[in-house]
């Protein structure tokens, strides 16, 4: 059974309790999706947690504000049970956010459908050539009469081959570099877009990369203001880059109880293997590990509720803190299992395989690290 008393701490208030345990339930006696087909189980994950109203966090609506402690809350619980559910309501979210913080009232009628389940959204940021420097974007949308002609290459693209609609970033040369970035909806039936090759990875989920071969876009179709293209992302990325942390957290958190119920029940010499002090001091570690993490991810989340306008430098620490901690939880989860460990069907295999993208995605762990010494840098000079 997963520690839940952080749920006591003066972070939340009794909706983000209420939250949290009414998932967990929900988790317990809903989420048995078959993974054997990835496409048709994300596409049925949506839709369940669309119907069962989950989803409504994802996203913002008119008049309201994302609430970052529940989006945490959401992806710590669901990854603690399904990585892939997690997966599912994480890209709702991100593939949406843009619209959820600066779209139209004709936009907004998207991410009403995202809310709901009925659509899948795609966020659209990385390419071949630039993953996490996105100054050097070079999809390009040239400016025309009524509208705009999308032209490049995506990668690595979450939902890319089974969503209904993108979020794409793309140069519209108002000034170089990051200054000359837009944001656009772009349909998935576009005349133009190009599923080039679905990606396979360590742990299953739909990517892909993508081409746009000079989509007709009207000017509806522009997110927020032309050149605002890179403040739309990272303002999208400092809200969510929290979550991630605490998708790490619901992962670890798994890896700890599976490892306590190990050692518990397995005996080594006619003992527990609990009795051993250097696999008590391997659980220590991870409890450790797993506490700090939580109080990183939840400060973060907490601050920017309320009004902070930027959290990049909390964000950062959580989410560089809670996956490099995952990551090694969770290999201490495995070493605990021995040869079980690495066996198909058990639970830390998969965690394994899972925890690792983290690590990466949303911006890697060196980029985090930049992102923190930066803030404390300038910290230094004023």
């Amino acid at each position: 059974m997963a520690d839940r008393s952080f749920l006591g701490w003066p972070f939340f208030e009794p909706r983000h309790r209420e939250l949290a345990e009414g998932l967990d339930a929900w988790c317990r006696d809903h989420l048995h999706v078959d993974h054997g087909d990835t496409d048709a189980a994300c596409r049925k994950l949506v839709a369940d947690l669309g119907q069962a109203g989950w989803l409504t966090h994802s996203g913002a609506g008119e008049g309201e504000k994302l609430d970052v402690r529940s989006l945490c809350l959401i992806r710590e619980t669901l990854a603690r049970h399904d990585g892939l559910a997690d997966f599912a309501f994480a890209m709702q979210g991100l593939g949406m956010g843009a619209v959820s913080l600066f779209g139209t009232p004709g936009q907004r009628a998207w991410l009403d459908r995202t809310r709901k389940g009925e659509a899948i959204s795609a966020f659209a940021l990385t390419e071949p050539g630039s993953g996490s420097d996105v100054a050097n974007t070079r999809s390009t949308a040239r400016a025309v009469q009524g509208g705009y002609i999308l032209s490049g290459e995506k990668t690595y693209i979450s939902n890319g081959g089974i969503a209904d609609v993108y979020v794409v970033f793309a140069r519209t040369g108002e000034a170089p570099g990051a200054k000359g970035l837009s944001a656009f909806l772009v349909p998935a039936d576009a005349k133009g877009l190009e599923i080039v090759e679905r990606i396979e990875v360590m742990a299953p989920h739909p990517l892909a990369h993508l081409r746009f071969n000079d989509i007709e876009l009207p000017d509806s179709a522009l997110i927020g203001r032309r050149g605002d293209g890179f403040k739309i992302a990272m303002s999208v990325l400092d809200v969510f880059r929290s979550t991630v942390g605490a998708a790490a957290l619901g992962f670890a958190r798994r890896a700890l109880d599976e490892a306590l119920g190990r050692v518990t029940t397995r005996e080594l010499f006619g003992a527990p293997l609990a009795d051993l002090q250097m696999v008590q001091g391997h659980i220590a570690d991870m409890a450790l590990g797993v506490d700090a993490s939580a109080l990183l991810i939840y400060r973060a989340a907490w601050t920017k509720d309320m009004g902070a306008p930027r959290v990049s430098r909390e964000a950062a620490m959580a989410k560089l803190h809670a996956t490099e901690t995952a990551q090694k939880v969770i290999d201490a989860a495995l070493q605990l299992h021995g040869g079980d460990g690495v066996r198909k069907g058990f639970m830390v295999e998969s965690l394994y395989r899972e925890i690792r993208a983290l690590r990466i995605y949303e911006g890697a762990s060196d980029v985090q690290k930049i992102v923190i010494a930066r803030a404390a840098l300038a910290e230094q000079v004023s």
